[in-house]
């Protein structure tokens, strides 16, 4: 997918675009995110460890969903990762 696309989808469907840069072999530990997530690797490599799904490495051009308290840990190829993500607050469920 390309990136404007990519972007035009993300403010359609409500989520705030960000751009992040990952160093080379960069690992971000087992964390959670307040937040659903859209990601679009633009350039280099990622790896994504999550609960209940097998490990993956995302490509450029390749796209990945993370829904909103996931637990799961990223880390960059030797070449580093660029990437821009949607951050959308979860929908707060209507009172009965």
């Amino acid at each position: 997918m390309d990136r404007t696309t990519f972007e035009a989808e993300l403010t359609r469907d409500g989520y705030t675009v960000v751009s992040v840069a990952m160093q080379p072999n960069a690992v971000n530990p087992e964390h959670v995110h307040p937040f659903d997530a859209r990601l679009l690797v633009i350039e280099g490599g990622m790896t994504i460890v999550r609960e209940g799904a097998p490990t993956r490495t995302y490509a450029a051009g390749e796209t990945f969903e993370m829904p909103v308290g996931t637990k799961h840990s990223e880390s960059a190829g030797e070449a580093g990762a660029a990437y821009v993500a949607g951050r959308r607050a979860p929908a707060r469920e209507m009172a009965q």
